[in-house]
């Protein structure tokens, strides 16, 4: 079997195959050096429907194509004269009033794809719709500043192209003890007490060799630093609570990461999806709220920021099966402290001009949003990691 195969094949093995230039780039540094600043990208995978998040409840378009499935305005939670928060919304509404809350509409790009599959790739890698690439926007960053002590963890048990980077790529744990106990296993120990083994050849059995051992060494770094802050604040008993749960405590104990990277799917409500996103959407604000409370009590929200999205919106008009179909643009959220623009970032979704497909347009391309972060909040040179040069925004 080929080495890269073989790794590949192997749950673990293909997990911690991410990990060792994670901690080697820190070893013989001065950490004195590294910046506090985190970020935190959130996917709502699926095509979360923004019309029914961010609810347009004096706009009659919306109601007349949605007989079914629209958010009654006595329900809404209202934001402005124009838009309201969906009902289970209301916590991230509490963050909204206290200010950690911008809201961008109408975030797409050109010639928009409705495949969950590669709208999430070009989301994940920052490309044209046309084009094609096999490393993450995250993994390029890891590329170019993960030698400076940057580097990024998804809380996952496998890497998501996000966080691959070309010649460098980020951790997938969602547990340090378990990815730290399994790096202790036997069949571990096995694999590094053959590295005399004359059956392999040198070439093969120095690249297993030097990936298992460095793994070893990132998984005991991993859970020794965060086991020294426990979670106090009590999460939401799902999925989606214990990843934040984690994150929390990987930020919260001053771990040597930069970026995280967590995703809640089940959005893609083609059919009875009243019901079903407003569970979600309860389980996202709800987690959402003790996160950022955990950060604040901990000090560390205030060099964090939080961006959600779903890799498109859907449908302005309601199926046959009182769901919605894939659509474009949507909107998007950016949590924090240090916002300059709260709230609403720009002008309300235009339901009166639609695209070929009755889907909304974009006015805002997403990479404007990763180019503004990379810049403003990371200080980082965002040409390098998207490639091109994308218009800034005044968020943060």
């Amino acid at each position: 079997m080929k080495r890269r195969d073989f790794l590949r094949n192997n749950v673990l093995a293909s997990s911690l195959l991410f990990v060792p230039n994670f901690v080697k780039a820190f070893e013989g540094m001065d950490t004195r050096s590294l910046g506090n600043k985190k970020l935190v990208i959130v996917q709502l995978a699926g095509g979360n429907d923004g019309l029914n998040t961010i609810i347009p409840f004096r706009n009659d378009i919306y109601y007349r194509n949605r007989p079914e499935i629209s958010i009654s305005k006595s329900s809404i939670i209202k934001a402005t004269d124009e838009l309201g928060f969906n009902e289970n919304l209301a916590p991230l509404k509490n963050l909204y009033d206290r200010g950690f809350l911008t809201i961008i509409n109408n975030i797409g790009y050109p010639n928009p794809n409705r495949s969950h599959f590669r709208s999430s790739d070009i989301w994940q890698t920052a490309s044209d719709p046309n084009e094609y690439l096999n490393s993450g926007w995250l993994g390029r960053f890891i590329d170019s500043y993960g030698g400076k002590a940057y580097s990024g963890i998804e809380l996952d048990d496998s890497l998501s192209l996000i966080m691959k980077g070309n010649t460098l790529n980020g951790i997938a744990t969602k547990n340090p003890a378990i990815l730290f106990r399994n790096t202790q296993a036997p069949y571990f120990k096995k694999i590094l007490n053959h590295q005399n083994d004359k059956h392999l050849s040198e070439h093969n059995l120095g690249y297993l060799y030097k990936t298992m051992i460095e793994a070893e060494s990132s998984a005991k770094y991993i859970f020794e630093n965060s086991k020294t802050y426990k979670n106090k604040a009590e999460y939401p008993n799902t999925p989606f609570g214990k990843q934040l749960k984690t994150t929390a405590q990987f930020i919260n104990s001053n771990l040597e990461s930069k970026v995280y990277f967590v995703s809640m799917g089940g959005f893609d409500t083609h059919a009875s999806q009243k019901n079903k996103q407003n569970r979600l959407l309860k389980i996202y604000s709800d987690s959402m709220e003790v996160f950022v409370k955990d950060l604040e009590q901990n000090d560390t929200f205030k060099d964090t920021v939080i961006l959600t999205f779903s890799e498109f919106g859907r449908r302005v008009k309601q199926n046959a099966a009182s769901g919605t179909d894939h659509g474009a643009a949507n909107n998007l959220f950016i949590i924090g402290k240090n916002l300059k623009k709260q709230g609403f970032y720009n002008e309300d979704p235009n339901l009166s001009q639609l695209d070929s497909n009755g889907d909304l347009k974009y006015t805002i391309d997403f990479r404007s949003v990763y180019a503004t972060i990379l810049d403003k909040w990371l200080e980082v040179d965002d040409k390098t990691i998207l490639n091109r040069s994308f218009d800034k925004l005044k968020f943060i």
